[in-house]
């Protein structure tokens, strides 16, 4: 298993670059490199071991703590860590100086994630087609009923109550397991980003515990849903992450303010640069997706 750390800390690392950017999630990353699967029943294990512990079920709480895959989670999560520290003043940067082609870059690195997950579908037929098509069509125009995607362009909510904070964090942290949906743009569309960067700047204590534990209840809840729902239904709901992440390509559509703007224009400046850093990410994520599938197919082979 430790010989395995340093891979699972690569992953966590790219998951992570992934969640610092608008409108990019860490999950689309993890479905790319063949760990989804894995890294929602390690979440799901814990959500249930803290469920018991709740319930005051200590030998219940142990026996859901075993299941948990920690050689897997804690380097994953100390990959993505790491990434937010590292990366997320370069690519505040990069989105203010270049933000047409920092979007063109993403548009690539989305339009390659669903290549590779329209693989993982065993059976398409006309149910998980239509399950595709609607759910991207309806993020697509629910997108579009916002202009923007920055709390400067959208308006904040002025001093939420405190069940908004937990509610706020219920909802975004789910975008930490869900492709194609960026938690910081839930709660810009929720109108509360600027309150949560607030109350992070000022380190205000009973608002922050109050948001972290939304996230908590939100991440656990929606883990065992989506959880049971891959054991059962899993081409309808990978046909359905497929047109979250297909769905998302409107915020990610560089022209004409990058990913500021819902608004769908004609290639602006620099088109040729653009579309040749799509072309690149969309490369690179095409590889990384063979990739993953080798390290899964070594990692099942018996030791």
């Amino acid at each position: 298993m430790i010989q395995k750390a340093p891979i699972n800390v690569v992953r966590g690392f790219l998951m992570g670059a992934a969640d610092v950017v608008p409108g990019v999630s860490g999950g689309t990353i993890a479905l790319v490199l063949g760990i989804y699967e894995r890294l929602v029943a390690s979440i799901r294990s814990g959500s249930s071991a803290l469920g018991r512990l709740v319930r005051g079920d200590l030998p219940g709480a142990r026996e859901w703590l075993r299941r948990v895959d920690w050689a897997f989670l804690i380097p994953l999560l100390g990959g993505i860590l790491l990434a937010v520290v590292t990366l997320a003043r370069l690519i505040e940067t990069l989105l203010h100086d270049y933000p047409e082609e920092m979007a063109g870059l993403f548009t690539g690195l989305i339009a390659g994630s669903v290549i590779i997950t329209w693989r993982l579908v065993g059976n398409w037929d006309t149910r998980t087609i239509t399950v595709m098509t609607t759910v991207a069509l309806a993020l697509f125009f629910v997108l579009g009923l916002r202009e923007g995607t920055t709390d400067e362009t959208v308006g904040q909510i002025a001093d939420p109550a405190l069940w908004a904070f937990f509610a706020a964090g219920a909802v975004a942290i789910c975008a930490m397991i869900l492709p194609g949906v960026s938690g910081s743009f839930l709660l810009v569309i929720l109108g509360m980003y600027g309150p949560v960067l607030e109350a992070v700047n000022d380190r205000s204590v009973v608002t922050l515990i109050v948001l972290v534990a939304g996230m908590t209840v939100g991440l656990a809840l929606f883990s065992q849903l989506l959880s049971w729902s891959l054991e059962r239904y899993h081409d309808i709901v990978v046909a359905a992450l497929i047109g979250l992440m297909a769905g998302s390509l409107r915020v990610l559509w560089p022209w004409p303010d990058g990913l500021d703007s819902t608004k769908l224009e004609a290639p602006g400046a620099n088109p040729v640069g653009v579309i040749g850093l799509a072309v690149i990410a969309l490369l690179v994520v095409v590889a990384l997706g063979r990739l993953g599938r080798r390290t899964r197919v070594k990692e099942n082979e018996p030791a």
